[in-house]
């Protein structure tokens, strides 16, 4: 089974709130001293392939589209969770293209590799949270999609995945090929890759690819926004008053805050 695994680099969610800032001008997050990680849900769908491979055997492709100066850190990752190999189309244009020019690339991509069976992307991404690029995906590629799984288990005609709904979980039969998006849960965290694997993947080709040698218009993934666009993009603003309960005493403190607590309650 030849499987594709579609990741994402997003700022890293745990920088502390105090260093977080906003360019207001180009409505995005200012990089700063934070590092670019792994989508969360991209590696909890390499997790999946992983051990779906481990059952049923095959090759794991990770593939990304990004910057050359990034996004190769996420595939060393990949290779050191032991992904077979590993492809990236560089983007040397628009830092946030929207998810259809995402899904555009790569699709592309995709078909550039020759046959494949089962494409798996995370449900979204952990910095705009959009969402779409794996039925965008699967609509490029002109096969079905199932959204919400996590876990894939073999199958007699294709594969059997369980995906989360709001009500519980259901279980379909679904034949190849086929695009999921996958969401996490208790058995599909990330494994931490051995130090000699990661001394390993540091040796390890990368195939890397323009959008030219994919047939994509690099034009029009610069461009972005294609479908939508970024009005204001802003931190929010929390106004915090805080009054002392003056008094002599004890009881007379607790007299006065009861009577402050009685004024607002008659304000409102």
């Amino acid at each position: 089974m030849n499987i594709i695994v579609c990741l994402k680099q997003i700022l890293d969610p745990e920088i502390p709130v105090r260093d977080f800032r906003v360019d207001s001008d180009k409505k995005e997050a200012t990089r700063g001293s934070a590092n670019m990680v792994t989508n969360i849900f991209c590696e909890n769908a390499l997790e999946t392939a992983l051990q779906l491979r481990e059952k049923t055997g095959g090759k794991i492709t990770a593939l990304i589209f990004g910057s050359v100066e990034s996004a190769e850190d996420s595939l060393r990752k990949a290779l050191a969770m032991k992904a077979d190999q590993a492809m990236m189309v560089i983007n040397d244009g628009h830092p946030h293209p929207d998810p259809l020019a995402v899904a555009q690339v790569l699709a592309a991509a995709i078909r550039k590799t020759g046959e494949f069976d089962l494409v798996m992307v995370g449900r979204e991404s952990g910095d705009w949270g959009v969402g779409q690029t794996g039925g965008l995906i699967a609509e490029e590629l002109g096969i079905p999609c199932v959204s919400f799984v996590d876990q894939i288990e073999s199958g007699a005609d294709g594969l059997i995945v369980k995906r989360q709904t709001d009500t519980g979980w259901e279980k379909a039969g679904a034949r190849l090929p086929l695009v999921v998006t996958v969401t996490n849960n208790e058995f599909n965290v990330p494994r931490i890759p051995k130090t000699r694997d990661i001394m390993m993947s540091s040796r390890q080709p990368i195939t890397k690819l323009t959008l030219d040698e994919i047939g994509v218009n690099a034009g029009e993934v610069r461009a972005g926004g294609s479908y939508y666009q970024v009005v204001d993009l802003s931190i929010p603003v929390k106004d915090v008053n805080c009054e002392f309960v003056s008094g002599d005493t004890l009881d007379e403190k607790v007299g006065n805050l009861a009577k402050r607590i009685m004024d607002i309650a008659q304000a409102l």
